[in-house]
């Protein structure tokens, strides 16, 4: 599933543990992400997923929260 592997990804990135990030967490206010984690998170997602969002096509609010990010993935892929 889509939404297991984004965790999966966000978790490795962002140094987390499986179930530590909760689906509403901000990630950018917490410093969980940053503009280097953004660039590692648009190469896994192409690589594990397919889904290569271009960087001009999608906000920072687009992909704040994981679930956010989820939401966004599975519209443009």
């Amino acid at each position: 599933m889509i939404n297991e592997k984004i965790m999966e990804i966000l978790n490795e990135i962002c140094g987390a543990q499986p179930g530590e990030l909760e689906p509403d967490i901000e990630l950018f206010e917490t410093g969980l992400l940053d503009s280097f984690g953004v660039a590692q998170l648009l190469v896994k997602l192409e690589e594990e997923i397919g889904a290569a969002p271009d960087i001009e096509s999608f906000t920072r609010e687009d992909i704040s929260t994981p679930e956010k990010l989820v939401a966004f993935v599975e519209k443009n892929l």
